[in-house]
Parts: C-alpha cells; structure tokens; sequence
C-alpha cells in the first residue's frame, strides 16, 4: 500500500473525555508510580497540586477513548494486522489533573516512507486542550508493512 501524501492533515473527529480519579489511580498502580501525589488527595494538594495529576502517558489511554481506535486507519484502507507501534511523545504545557474535561483533536502531520516503500509511517499530532488551553501535544508513529492476505486499499 501507498500512503498518499495528500492526506496529511486530514483531521478525526476531536472527542472529550472527563479524567477521573479511579482511574487515575488504577493507572498509576499498574504503571508503578510510587510517588503518592497520584493516587491520595492529600499528598497531591500538600504537592501544590489541585487534585490528582494525570500520570505521564496517561493522556494516550484517554484519546484511544473512542468506539473504534482504529476507524481512522480502516477508513485510509489500512488493515490494522498491517501496523506496528513506532513511536511516541508527549509534551505537556500545563498540567492534567482529575475533574478536568479535555478535549482531543487530532491530524495526520506527515507521511513517509523507507526501505524502498517496504515500511511506510504514518505521523499523528494530537492536541489536548482543556477550556480551549492547549495542555498537552502528543505524537505517534503508526509503522504500516505489508503482510501477505492484509486487506488495503
């Protein structure tokens, strides 16, 4: 399959999720973050925080957060089998805490290949806003290679 340049930009519906402290809480067990500012109250507003701060990456499990995660790439004919995780970033502009309402927007931000067209990479930047103030900017890199039976357009 042959990424078309021309869908850089291309945008998926934004969605907003509400962070919730639970869950909060059970990421940061299952990620074993020992600094309790993540999971007690207390000790995050003895912090100076607010409320509980969102974990680092946490953010990538609230913007998977939609019916289909891969409808995106189903929709470019990209057969999910086909992908490999590439990499990904987070950068944080202020912080996340629970009760707040974020908002994700996401765009194709480019489109490349290597190994002769072999792999080719597909770049995503999502912007994370809360009340309209970027909060946080993520990127992911989707590797496509192609598998003998994948489906794609």
């Amino acid at each position: 399959m042959r990424l078309d340049r021309s869908i850089i930009g291309t945008r998926s519906p934004a969605h907003t999720v509400v962070v919730e402290r639970g869950r909060l809480r059970f990421f940061a067990k299952a990620t074993g973050q020992s600094d309790p500012v993540y999971s007690d109250v207390a000790a995050a507003t003895a912090a100076g925080h607010r409320d509980l701060p969102v974990p680092p990456t946490f953010l990538l499990c609230l913007n998977a957060e939609v019916p289909n995660p891969f409808a995106f790439l189903e929709d470019l004919g990209i057969d999910p089998v086909t992908i490999l995780h590439g990499e990904q970033s987070f950068e944080y502009h202020r912080p996340v805490y629970a009760g707040d309402s974020v908002t994700f927007s996401t765009a194709v931000t480019d489109v490349y290949d290597k190994k002769g067209g072999a792999l080719e990479f597909l770049v995503r930047t999502t912007e994370v806003t809360r009340d309209g103030d970027l909060v946080a900017t993520l990127s992911s890199t989707v590797v496509i290679r192609e598998v003998a039976g994948s489906v794609s357009a």
